[in-house]
């Protein structure tokens, strides 16, 4: 997906580029890529953001505390789906499901079916049209779950719900769209989603697929998608493609519902890697593909808008499986650890076992926490999540890949050697080395690392660009300059000050999180609301000093969003470990493993807050000036590269396809 670039002021739209002969893809500018970019985000706040606010420095508590709770509705229909899809996954797991698709790298189709059957292809599709209409907290739960048998199982089902077709109709599409669909996708329909481009990642900017007008009723599709997850069996796609400016036409990117097997559509290939084995993604050609008008899913030119828009909850569906592979290392790392012997005791005694294992359930037990309140007030619509939603996504799949990590750490050769060998020499079949295959994708999946580090800042730093970006934009003249000069004093004169001192400070504070015999979270509180107020002022003093030259300190943009994303997890563990102590189910051993966590997460805090300003940013980048003017090429000799001398882009000329079509649908 695309992300803003963090430090400009917002543009207006600009014309869509010309696809170049060829079809190669457009060529724009880096201020063009911006635009497109920043054209297709949310401007307006209409509802309060507690990641917002704190990344301004202000710690709302009372925005997230109490925890939000569901309808008991909702808990009994979630909790009864769940009770079902446990016990399809426990028959399949007894079968062998999960050392089947690893082995045979495909998910049998009569698995698929059962899935059809139990209705979780319409998870989050309202029962008016044949769904089970369950919450985001109960969906993710379900994807956990099934996560946990297979993630490729996972990722089918949150392909096709969280950014396939069923959610962007339910935001955008029409009424005739959704009676169209809808059913479909509830009970047989696979869905895919389609953007990436072998040339194209997250700078949309300079897609190439184009959907050329025909007459008033339909558009015709031409071009290559890269990465198709679930497009070798999916039935029904979200294209996004370029419509070409005219009279009549707006033009800009904009998505299609299209049919799989409409003419002109060939699966020319279905990819493989380094994990998820069983994920059925593909590279999809469109050649001369006619797609009825009324399948365009809103405007003209509002595709990416569309997109991110969708993404805001549907990026919640990644770090939920996360929290089940949280979960199974947790659960591995305890069973292993009490058995394993050396020096004669159990190596979970071993303190530099032990510090591993705590970081797991601690972990664990924090990002639950952060997924299950982000996924709460989604249910809720009373906060715009789009940034808790983001950090979710970020936050979670670092963890997840580092607790998986440590699982093979944790088993040592074990760790490293396949399910299959252990089980052929007779040992118990733990897949720790595919736990840590499967996870690495999450840090690219749905937005990368680094391109969540941009999307994040740039929302952080929203409020301080409606204010001042004028005074930053070299574009702008004197007049509009000397306007946001007078904006940016006003606000600046009012906020400032308020960074200086506040509830952080003063012992006390929070008490509710300090009840007798349990560990003092209110003390880790009173830490995030002085750390937000220090992170608000860095950001403040990091736009005084490079100005527009903020969004080329991509390392420390880097940083302050990290540190957002520790705050944000230790908020959400002291919140949920109340909620549970409150509750009366397991209120002493969350505190604990609260606290756990508080004390890891302030620790990696206190080495980004000093990394901000003490770093090797400078002297990286004159090494990859190095590196690219082939001044180290030296430092290359003495190995041999398996890779060959082929392209590395493949060719994506628009045209008719000369390959075998893989596509196979899953009935």
């Amino acid at each position: 997906m695309s992300a803003t670039q963090p430090a400009q002021p917002a543009q207006p739209a600009q014309p869509a580029q010309p696809v170049q002969p060829g079809g190669t893809q457009p060529k724009v500018t880096e201020r063009e890529a911006r635009q497109v970019a920043e054209a297709a985000r949310e401007q307006d706040w209409r509802k309060p953001s507690f990641a917002k606010e704190l990344f301004l420095g202000r710690f709302r508590l009372d925005l997230i505390h109490p925890h939000p709770l569901p309808a008991d509705e909702d808990v009994r229909r979630g909790e009864a789906f769940l009770a079902r899809l446990r016990e399809f996954c426990e028959a399949q797991l007894a079968d062998g499901l999960a050392a089947r698709i690893e082995r045979e790298a495909r998910i049998p189709d009569e698995t698929v079916r059962g899935l059809k059957e139990l209705g979780a292809l319409g998870m989050k599709i309202d029962p008016k049209y044949g769904g089970l209409g369950l919450t985001q907290v109960y969906y993710n739960k379900a994807l956990a779950l099934v996560g946990s048998l297979s993630p490729a199982i996972g990722a089918l089902l949150s392909a096709h719900q969280s950014i396939g077709v069923p959610q962007p109709l339910k935001m955008f599409g029409t009424q005739a769209q959704k009676d169209a669909y809808l059913p479909r996708c509830a009970t047989t329909a696979i869905s895919a989603f389609l953007l990436t481009e072998p040339d194209v990642g997250s700078d949309p900017a300079r897609l190439a697929t184009t959907a050329v007008p025909d007459g008033d009723d339909a558009y015709v599709l031409d071009g290559v998608k890269l990465w198709t997850t679930n497009g070798v069996v999916a039935d029904l796609l979200v294209v996004m493609a370029r419509v070409p400016r005219s009279e009549n036409h707006r033009g800009g990117i904009t998505a299609f519902v299209v049919e799989a097997d409409s003419p002109g559509i060939t699966v020319e290939n279905r990819n493989s890697f380094m994990g998820l084995r069983g994920l059925e993604n593909g590279v999809t050609r469109f050649h001369r593909v006619r797609v009825p008008a009324d399948q365009r899913i809103g405007a003209e030119g509002a595709g990416l808008k569309i997109a991110l828009t969708t993404l805001n909850t549907g990026r919640l569906s990644l770090p939920a499986m996360c929290v089940g592979a949280g979960k199974w290392c947790l659960k591995i790392a305890r069973e292993w650890s009490a058995v394993r012997e050396q020096w004669g005791r159990p190596v979970a005694q071993h303190e530099a076992v032990g510090a591993k294992i705590s970081f797991i359930a601690a972990t664990t037990f924090a990002l639950e926490a952060v997924v299950d309140l982000a996924s709460q007030m989604a249910d809720e619509d009373r906060n715009d999540i789009r940034i808790e939603a983001a950090l979710a996504k970020l936050y979670g799949s670092e963890m997840a890949c580092l607790m998986a990590d440590e699982l093979v750490q944790i088993r040592g050769g074990r760790g490293f050697e396949t399910a299959e060998s252990l089980a052929a020499r007779g040992e118990r079949a733990v897949p720790a080395e595919q736990m840590l295959r499967d996870l690495r994708i999450n840090r690219i999946f749905e937005g990368s690392t680094e391109i969540m580090h941009l999307l994040i800042a740039r929302e952080a730093v929203d409020a301080h660009l409606s204010v001042a970006g004028d005074l930053i934009d070299p574009e702008k003249d004197l007049g509009d300059k000397a306007k946001a000069g007078a904006r940016a004093a006003g606000f600046y004169a009012r906020w400032l000050p308020r960074l200086a001192t506040g509830p952080g400070h003063v012992p006390g504070t929070y008490r509710a999180f300090h009840p007798g015999g349990h560990p003092d979270l209110s003390t880790h509180l009173r830490y995030v609301e002085r750390s937000a107020r220090k992170l608000a002022r860095s950001t403040f003093y990091a736009m005084s000093r490079w100005q527009g030259r903020m969004e080329t300190k991509q390392g420390f943009l880097g940083r302050i969003v990290d540190i957002g994303a520790e705050l944000f997890a230790m908020s959400a563990a002291c919140v949920r470990a109340e909620h549970l102590r409150a509750s009366g189910d397991h209120g002493r051993e969350a505190y604990q493993l609260a606290d756990a966590f508080c004390e890891q997460s302030r620790l990696r805090v206190e080495e980004l807050f000093g990394r901000l300003w003490s770093n090797t940013d400078d002297l990286d980048r004159k090494v990859v000036a190095g590196v690219l003017s082939g001044t180290y090429a030296w430092l290359e000799e003495g190995v041999l590269d398996a890779s060959g001398d082929g392209p590395w882009i493949a060719d994506a000329t628009p045209g008719p396809s000369t390959r075998k079509n893989v596509h196979r649908p899953l009935r």
